[in-house]
């Protein structure tokens, strides 16, 4: 198994950690899969079912996602194919050298409540709420920029309090405001996205190991 971290800040630092499985027939069934993700507790872990097609399955630790933004990006990163196959659709990926890029709609993200706040410092000063809603909390730093500050509150009650980057909410946030977002989340990582025609939208972000792979 690979650990990836997804959304680094420019100085390689923070990011979401992701876990990913390269031999997906090695956990052929759903409930192993999900056993292993919840053992693992990372926000999310992909499953490799065609390395070559680019076939993923991803889990969070309590349930399974048809399409999540930063187990795209990092597992498009690592197979180094043009194109990911997701139960919500194909997902087009490719790299810029600093940046691994996907190319998804809006529609296929989770739902999320993304909820804005009047200053960056009003997001960051925030308490975890109490579970039972996926809250995405947001305000502008530098709106003619498009720069944002963001913090993501999954709610599920599954051990993750505080998601470090969401790539879902982030399309979510683009499809809403109409623009490209370069969005500042958690302790520090960083995404940035481009709205396109027909719904679809850019996802991309830094990807780098935190640590060596080991077997699973």
């Amino acid at each position: 198994m690979d650990v990836l971290r997804v959304f680094c800040a420019p100085d390689g630092r923070y990011g979401n950690e992701l876990g990913v499985v390269r031999d997906g027939t090695r956990v052929p069934e759903r409930a192993d899969r999900q056993a292993l993700a919840a053992k693992l507790g990372f926000s999310e872990t992909v499953f490799v079912d065609d390395p070559e097609r680019g076939a993923v399955d991803i889990y969070t630790p309590s349930t399974r996602l048809p399409f999540a933004g930063y187990p795209c990006v990092g597992a498009a990163w690592l197979l180094d194919v043009p194109e990911l196959v997701t139960a919500a659709g194909a997902v087009e990926a490719h790299q810029d050298g600093e940046f691994s890029w996907i190319v998804a709609r809006a529609d296929w993200a989770p739902g999320r409540t993304l909820r804005r706040y009047a200053s960056a410092a009003e997001v960051e000063a925030l308490a975890v709420p109490p579970a039972g809603e996926w809250i995405y909390a947001w305000a502008w730093e530098d709106e003619a920029a498009g720069r944002v500050r963001a913090r993501g509150f999954p709610g599920r009650g599954d051990g993750i309090t505080e998601d470090e980057a969401t790539g879902a909410a982030a399309l979510l946030l683009t499809r809403e405001l109409g623009r490209a977002l370069n969005i500042t989340q958690g302790r520090g990582s960083q995404l940035l996205t481009a709205p396109g025609p027909d719904d679809f939208i850019e996802l991309g972000g830094r990807v780098t190991f935190p640590q060596p792979p080991t077997l699973v």
